[in-house]
């Protein structure tokens, strides 16, 4: 049976805004290099799209999407571009790895962390979230057939192996055998455990769910938290983040089992996911192009959020009083 085109839309735009978040949103990437999405929306979109498809088809929620957000971190930062392995990553001199660092696995605790932050919640939790609430009606179910599903994993691996190339041709670098192993395992082990999750079930508490605003600022406080937290404590700064993690899933798990969670706390959770990155973009040093060049990327970038997000708000309004 072919998508419904709305179904076509919707997978075109997680194609899309999956990098836009995890790049240019951020502050990595300018708009100037918005044609580095030929390579980026492959690798990032793809695995978003995989994720979500593969949870929404299989009857599962956001845990089992976060778990296979993570297995994704071990994906690209692990297995492509290494990251997780390079002491001099972009041959930048940033020392991301010297923060908290384990001798005998070759990682630097800060830097891992932090990458499964971005990658899980961000990357793709984010991404999904926005452009489900963009598809209201269809949130919760599959977006493509099986066919649709290998055609983005074969576009997924072709991306990720560019992204390999170009990493590899700027950094000379490849990890040692037995990283790379550890890494495609761990990855493995995540995805399984990912299905080991039970299926969602509908029970409510007879709490009452607090307000949208309420739980977009929690998000947003939080993350911030993590984005700021200071590489240069070590394993206090480690300690945090987790600390700031199990507050959120905790708090999260709570809320969504109370009466009147709905579609628009998870657009309020991702609302204040997406501020986080759009506002902590003008707070760093832009990486390529040059300060006022950057700043008006991050401009816009945070605009477009800003607009997206009150559109969603307006569609997952309008489903709701239609339902």
């Amino acid at each position: 049976m072919v998508a419904p085109k709305r179904k076509i839309f919707a997978v075109i735009s997680l194609f899309l805004v999956s990098p836009l978040v995890a790049e240019y949103l951020l502050g990595d990437l300018p708009l100037k290099l918005l044609s580095a999405l030929i390579v980026l929306a492959p690798a990032y979109g793809g695995g978003a799209l995989l994720i979500r498809e593969t949870a929404r088809r299989t009857g599962r929620g956001w845990p089992t999407m976060l778990m296979l957000g993570a297995a994704y971190t071990l994906i690209g930062e692990g297995l492509v571009s290494q990251s997780l392995f390079n002491p001099d990553y972009m041959q930048k001199h940033w020392h991301l790895l010297y923060p908290a660092y384990l001798p005998a696995l070759g990682i630097g605790g800060w830097w891992t962390l932090l990458m499964f932050n971005l990658h899980t919640f961000w990357s793709m939790g984010v991404s999904i979230a926005l452009v489900e609430a963009l598809f209201p009606a269809d949130a919760e179910a599959p977006w493509l057939g099986r066919v649709g599903d290998s055609v983005v994993a074969l576009v997924f691996v072709l991306g990720s192996a560019a992204s390999f190339g170009i990493g590899f041709k700027q950094n000379r670098f490849v990890a040692s055998p037995a990283q790379l192993l550890g890494a495609a395992v761990l990855s493995l082990l995540l995805m399984v455990c990912a299905f080991l999750i039970p299926t969602r079930r509908s029970h409510r508490s007879s709490g009452r769910a607090p307000s949208p605003w309420i739980t977009g600022a929690i998000a947003f406080l939080l993350g911030m938290g993590v984005l700021n937290t200071p590489p240069k404590w070590g394993w206090a700064a480690v300690s945090a983040m987790l600390a700031i993690d199990a507050v959120f899933l905790v708090l999260v798990t709570f809320f969504s089992r109370q009466t009147g969670w709905s579609a628009l706390h998870i657009l309020g959770l991702t609302a204040g996911g997406a501020l986080d990155y759009g506002i902590r973009a003008f707070t760093a040093k832009p990486l390529i192009d040059g300060l006022l060049g950057m700043r008006i990327s991050n401009t816009v970038f945070l605009a477009t959020a800003l607009w997206l997000i009150w559109l969603c708000a307006r569609r997952v309004l309008r489903y709701q009083a239609l339902a």
